[in-house]
């Protein structure tokens, strides 16, 4: 990794072991990105995310009405990874993020960014998941550039990618606070089955339909329709809906051979907010 940016990230990304870099290692990752954990928290319990609680955990407790919360990593925790970063050789750190106005795991990195022994610049995504994870796999491939160069590369990518989601009710977004705009679109409507998307990092309506057959069918033809799908990279996410979206995939690969489309279960942290059989695509 010597004269090298690294990348750090954070484990709302939802990289998949296969898509991470082969080289270097860190607190909390796999390979060349460092993914620092953010916290999950069961019936008063704290777990770190893909280390400590599984998303079926997550599901079962939100069925059985357990309360269950989240919470940013701390500054230590990314000075760390930093730390880590510096001792194999980087010479800077771009660290990019879930979106600020979803969690204060930004406010943290900044924090932590302040007293790193090498350049940190970090990031704010605007998005989750695999939207956050493309942006992240694009620093790295930008990475034995300069840090404006990552960063750019970062940016350009997040700004490209889009995401839209299902969700069987919006109670748990509700109780996270997390609906925004959408507490108001909706009202208190919430038996509809409603897709949303994240706009400008705030978590938006989109469309409202009253079965999820028409919801998953919306989602599909927003894919197809999307410009650069038919070639492009797509993930269908879920939360304990894994024939949703196996079945969801396996259309949208018949409709668009040439795409390179994954199925990635969400962790911990975002199940905690959309709740058991959520699924969402997004769209690099």
């Amino acid at each position: 990794m010597s004269g090298r940016i690294a990348l750090v990230t954070d484990s709302t990304a939802y990289l998949p072991p296969e898509l991470l870099a082969p080289s270097g290692s860190g607190p909390g990752g796999v390979g060349g990105i460092r993914v620092v954990p953010v916290q999950v928290i069961i019936a008063g319990t704290s777990y770190a995310e893909g280390i400590d609680v599984t998303p079926a955990e997550v599901a079962a407790a939100l069925r059985a009405f357990k309360p269950v919360t989240t919470s940013r990593p701390a500054p230590e925790d990314f000075a760390a990874a930093y730390a880590a970063a510096a001792a194999a050789g980087a010479t800077g750190v771009v660290s990019v993020h879930l979106s600020a106005e979803l969690s204060g795991t930004y406010e943290s990195a900044v924090l932590a960014a302040r007293s790193a022994t090498i350049e940190v610049r970090v990031v704010d995504s605007r998005t989750v998941g695999m939207a956050l994870g493309y942006a992240v796999l694009a620093g790295e491939r930008a990475a034995g550039g300069t840090i404006d160069e990552v960063e750019a590369a970062v940016r350009a990518e997040a700004s490209r990618t889009v995401a839209y989601f299902y969700v069987d009710t919006l109670e748990y977004l509700r109780r996270g606070g997390r609906i925004g705009a959408a507490a108001a679109f909706f009202g208190s409507a919430l038996a509809v089955k409603p897709l949303l998307h994240v706009v400008d990092g705030r978590v938006t309506p989109y469309s409202k339909v009253r079965t999820s057959a028409r919801a998953l069918a919306q989602l599909e033809e927003l894919v197809v329709g999307s410009p650069g799908s038919v070639d492009g990279e797509i993930t269908v996410h879920h939360l304990d809906a894994s024939a949703r979206a196996v079945e969801l995939a396996g259309r949208l690969q018949a409709r668009l051979p040439g795409a390179r489309i994954r199925v990635i279960e969400v962790g911990a942290v975002v199940g905690a907010h959309v709740g058991p059989g959520m699924v969402a695509v997004v769209i690099a």
